[in-house]
């Protein structure tokens, strides 16, 4: 008798107004080693601290590798987990993933690389094909003489990508611009191999007139990234070469401030950790929330470089 009176004052006081359930909320990225993510972790934990009943987990593969990721989720699925925050790798992998973890219960959003067929919830990111367009519109404002272009991006099977490249296309159609062949390159989110790609592009094509990352991959090892632009130093002051670059993280506003790069165009990774929490919170508590949720972007050139580092 008095087991069931404790009980049913338990459930009478999780059911109070008053009563913060706790929860297990997890950010996994596309790769631990990329430092983009650091950012969304920070945000992520930093809010789950305010709201004081969640528990911010960060896991995700070491290296971009999609099928490291799936195992991961199911491990999450196993634990029981209360919710899942995605950056999508692999669609067709990380579909199959969402909708193993869903029937598990588990609810799931994406965050900066969404999969919008599956059965997540909620995305909360960049609008991938407007941050595309933004590259293209900035280098056609520094050099609307046109010339050949590349782009390097990150891992073929990401969507999220592949809209930053044709957004980029869609921006310089019809201008004096004009694609090399093998354009995109792919370094699977690899630092130094997006700067090996850069220096074998610009190998390949004398002429190269300008290099777009779709992501911050090359400028994430400086030093590599400082030493390829180096040697293309008086042509990138010249006007000759010219480098707009995704994101903006602190090493990548140096190397701007330092003359190594003409542009960067950023995302806010950190706000999207931070929405991942409230978004996952307010979807346990039987709220709804919009599908789509856009973070916004920032344009930094030589001119407001110096406010950003501020």
């Amino acid at each position: 008798m008095r087991k069931a009176l404790l009980a049913a004052a338990v459930l009478a006081m999780m059911a109070s107004p008053g009563f913060a359930q706790s929860y297990k909320f997890v950010i996994v990225p596309k790769a631990m080693n990329n430092p983009f993510f650091d950012f969304a972790r920070d945000g992520c934990q930093k809010r789950a601290k305010e709201l004081g009943n969640i528990e911010c987990i960060y896991k995700g593969p070491v290296e971009h590798e999609p099928a490291t990721q799936a195992q991961i989720i199911q491990d999450f699925i196993t634990q029981k987990v209360d919710g899942l925050a995605i950056s999508v790798a692999d669609v067709a992998a990380m579909t199959k993933s969402i909708e193993a973890a869903t029937a598990a219960g588990i609810t799931v959003i994406t965050f900066d690389a969404d999969a919008p067929g599956s059965k997540r919830i909620a995305y909360i990111g960049t609008d991938n094909k407007e941050f595309g367009v933004a590259l293209g519109k900035q280098l056609l404002k520094l050099r609307p003489d046109g010339g050949k272009y590349a782009m390097i991006s990150g891992g073929p099977g990401a969507e999220n990508l592949a809209e930053r490249v044709n957004g980029v296309r869609e921006a310089l159609k019809g201008s004096k611009w004009t694609e090399v062949g093998g354009s995109p390159t792919f370094c699977n989110d690899d630092p130094a191999l997006g700067v090996q790609q850069m220096t074998d592009l610009r190998t390949a094509v004398p002429d190269l007139a300008a290099i777009v990352p779709v992501g911050g991959w090359p400028m994430f090892a400086p030093e590599g990234f400082k030493a390829f632009a180096s040697k293309s130093k008086k042509d990138i002051d010249a006007g000759k070469f010219t480098l707009v670059v995704a994101d903006t993280l602190k090493m990548q506003l140096e190397l701007l401030n330092e003359g190594y790069a003409n542009a960067l165009i950023g995302q806010r990774p950190f706000e999207m950790g931070e929405k991942a929490m409230d978004t996952l919170l307010a979807i346990k508590k039987g709220q709804k929330v919009p599908e789509i949720i856009h973070t916004g972007l920032d344009v930094v050139t030589k001119d407001n470089v110096a406010a950003m580092l501020k």
